[in-house]
C-alpha cells in the first residue's frame, strides 16, 4: 500500500511541473509576438528622388512598429546636410550622393558609419509625348531648346554635369533648381522642354512626362547612403528604420519605384 501512495505522489508531482513547463513555455512566445519595443516620434531627413518609395516604406514601418510615428523632410541632399551640421533635430539622413553624405560624417554628426542601400540613374524627362524628339544629350544643344538641370551643389546636378561631359555636351541650361523634384517640375508645367532628372523621378510622374534614356548615365549612377545621425532624439527607432529600409520588403519598393540594389 506504501508502494502505491508513492507512486501515485509521484504522478501527481510530474502532472504539477508538466503544466509549469507549459505556461514558462507559452509566456515569452506571446512576448516575441508583441510590438518590438520602439516607439516614439521618429524624424527622417531624405533626398527628395526618395519621396514616393519612403512615404511607401514610412507607412509599412509604422504597421510594424505600431507605436511609432515617422515624419519625413525630403529637399536637396545639399541643403538637408547643412541642416544637420547646423543643428537640426533628425533620426535619420538618407542622401542621393556620398558626397553630401560626407558633409555630416566629416562634421561627426552621423552615428557610425552610412551605408549605401540603392543606387539611382539619370535620363532626359520631356513632356509627354516627346513632341520636341529628344532623343540624345546633343538634342539639348537644339536651339531654342529650353533645359533644367538641378544646381550643381545637388546630387542629380553633379551627375548630370558629369553624364553631360561624358558626352562632350556643352547645354546652357535656363534654370538650376535645388532639388530634382523642381526639376521636373519645371517639365511638368510646361515651362521647360528637358531636364535631368533622376529613372525614379521621371516613373513617378509617367502621367505628365517620359523619361528618355541615355548611354552616358551608366558613367553617372549615384549611391545612396542612410545613417542613423548622432544627436538622434529616438536612437532606437533611428537604428530600426536603417535596418527596415534594407530589408526585402523595402527593397522591393525602391526597386518597383526605379532603384537599383547597391
Amino acid at each position: 500500500m506504501k508502494k502505491i501512495l508513492t507512486a501515485v505522489a509521484m504522478v501527481a508531482a510530474l502532472a504539477i511541473s508538466g503544466c509549469g513547463d507549459s505556461s514558462d513555455t507559452s509566456t515569452p512566445a506571446a512576448g516575441a509576438s508583441s510590438a518590438s519595443g520602439v516607439s516614439g516620434n521618429l524624424t527622417v531627413l531624405a533626398a527628395a528622388s526618395l519621396t514616393e518609395s519612403f512615404n511607401k516604406i514610412g507607412k509599412d514601418f509604422e504597421t510594424a512598429n505600431p507605436n511609432v510615428k515617422v515624419t519625413f523632410s525630403y529637399g536637396g541632399s545639399s541643403g538637408l546636410a547643412q541642416q544637420i551640421t547646423s543643428g537640426a533635430p533628425a533620426d535619420v539622413f538618407a542622401s542621393a550622393s556620398p558626397a553630401t553624405m560626407k558633409t555630416v560624417t566629416d562634421a561627426g554628426d552621423a552615428n557610425g558609419e552610412a551605408t549605401v542601400f540603392v543606387k539611382n540613374q539619370l535620363v532626359v524627362a520631356v513632356t509627354k509625348g516627346n513632341p520636341k524628339g529628344i532623343r540624345t544629350l546633343a538634342d539639348l544643344t537644339e536651339p531654342g531648346l529650353k533645359v533644367a538641370l538641378c544646381a550643381e551643389q545637388v546630387p542629380c546636378g553633379a551627375a548630370a554635369r558629369k553624364a553631360l561631359a561624358a558626352a562632350n555636351v556643352k547645354v546652357t541650361p535656363v534654370t538650376l533648381e535645388q532639388d530634382v523634384k523642381a526639376a521636373l517640375s519645371k517639365v511638368k508645367l510646361g515651362e521647360v522642354d528637358a531636364a535631368l532628372v533622376y529613372r525614379t523621378d521621371a516613373k513617378a510622374a509617367t502621367a505628365d512626362v517620359d523619361g528618355i534614356e541615355f548611354p552616358e548615365s551608366s558613367g553617372a549612377i549615384n549611391d545612396y547612403p542612410i545613417v542613423t545621425l548622432k544627436s538622434a532624439p529616438n536612437p532606437s527607432a533611428a537604428a530600426a528604420f536603417v535596418a527596415y529600409v534594407q530589408s526585402g520588403p523595402a527593397l522591393d519598393v525602391l526597386v518597383e519605384a526605379g532603384f537599383q540594389k547597391p
